[in-house]
């Protein structure tokens, strides 16, 4: 027999609806514009670690495809580029993956943008409003070196890939494994420092080596080019990711094509370049700082429950 009934309970329910409206009140209290933009979209993300959900054209509306939103970071970058001023958006975001206790196809995203601000301002206002959901607590910044370096005393930046494929292999059997630094390192951090990370609480994490910029600047640290992003844990839980937003289409260009030459080596398909993002950076961006949250995981934290699947109305398996 089917099982029709939802996931969350009526508590679950009342709980997402009053932290909704207390994200709508924090940002209603510093005046920054709520808006939507499409979930349909013309274009697919590049980032050959997020796959899109495709959806086919209508006879009336067009045969070409559409992607379902993986986030609205293009869209509101548009809007920044055309004068909107600080922004944010409560919206759903769809990526092709797993299913489990913390990750949901469909998922709710809060996305937001302050003109003026770099990361680490941005990082203050993060804090502030994860502090006005879950309760005042104290917090950190930790960069991306620093964080390496104090949990398995490794530095990210300065030893070698050898090292880091030693450190690895003592942890979990990777067979013949084989890849960049990147993958190295991003092993390192899911195997060893993110466990490290569940006993320091509200935690940020901050200038990225520069491979892993994605949209962000880039800056120099202690002799060493960095991409000026960070990302928040909660308890170990990744809770957000943001960025020191990168305004210089040529640049974006040039990152988009090089995400596309690791989708085709990796035998993923490529994906078209937002060419009206593009032309949006041409135009230009303000100096500004975006962040990514998501908003069941947020959840999970006020409730304290352990599986988002119990906070979902109807979650992947019963939708």
């Amino acid at each position: 027999m089917t099982d029709w009934r939802p996931g969350a309970g009526p508590g679950a329910l009342r709980a997402r609806a009053a932290l909704l409206a207390s994200i709508r009140a924090f940002f209603a209290g510093r005046g920054v514009l709520e808006v939507e933009t499409p979930l349909l979209c013309s274009r697919g993300i590049t980032d050959p670690a997020i796959e899109p959900l495709l959806v086919s054209g209508g006879i009336s509306v067009g045969a070409g495809p559409r992607y379902l939103q993986t986030s609205p970071e293009y869209a509101m970058k548009r809007l920044l580029a055309a004068s909107s001023g600080p922004i944010y958006q409560i919206c759903k975001a769809f990526r092709d993956g797993e299913a489990g206790s913390r990750h949901n196809p469909e998922f709710t995203l809060l996305e937001w943008y302050r003109p003026g601000m770099d990361h680490h301002q941005l990082m203050v206002e993060v804090a502030a409003l994860v502090c006005a959901c879950l309760g005042e607590r104290p917090w950190q910044a930790l960069s991306y070196r620093d964080l390496f370096q104090r949990s398995i005393g490794v530095d990210p930046f300065a030893d070698s890939l050898e090292t880091l494929q030693q450190m690895v292999r003592q942890i979990v059997d990777v067979g013949a494994l084989s890849g960049d630094r990147d993958l190295w390192l991003d092993l390192l951090l899911t195997h060893a420092v993110e466990p490290w990370l569940t006993a320091q609480g509200l935690c940020f994490v901050y200038d990225y080596p520069s491979s892993q910029a994605a949209l962000a600047r880039l800056g120099e640290r202690d002799g060493c080019q960095v991409g000026e992003r960070f990302e928040l844990y909660v308890d170990g839980i990744e809770l957000a990711n943001g960025y020191h937003e990168l305004g210089a289409p040529a640049e974006q260009r040039a990152r988009f094509e090089v995400d596309n030459r690791r989708r085709q080596a990796r035998g993923q398909p490529q994906r078209p370049l937002d060419e009206a993002l593009l032309a949006a950076l041409a135009a230009g961006l303000p100096e500004c700082s975006g962040v990514a949250l998501g908003v069941d995981r947020l959840l999970l934290l006020a409730t304290g429950e352990s599986d988002i699947r119990r906070l979902l109305a109807f979650p992947w398996d019963r939708s």
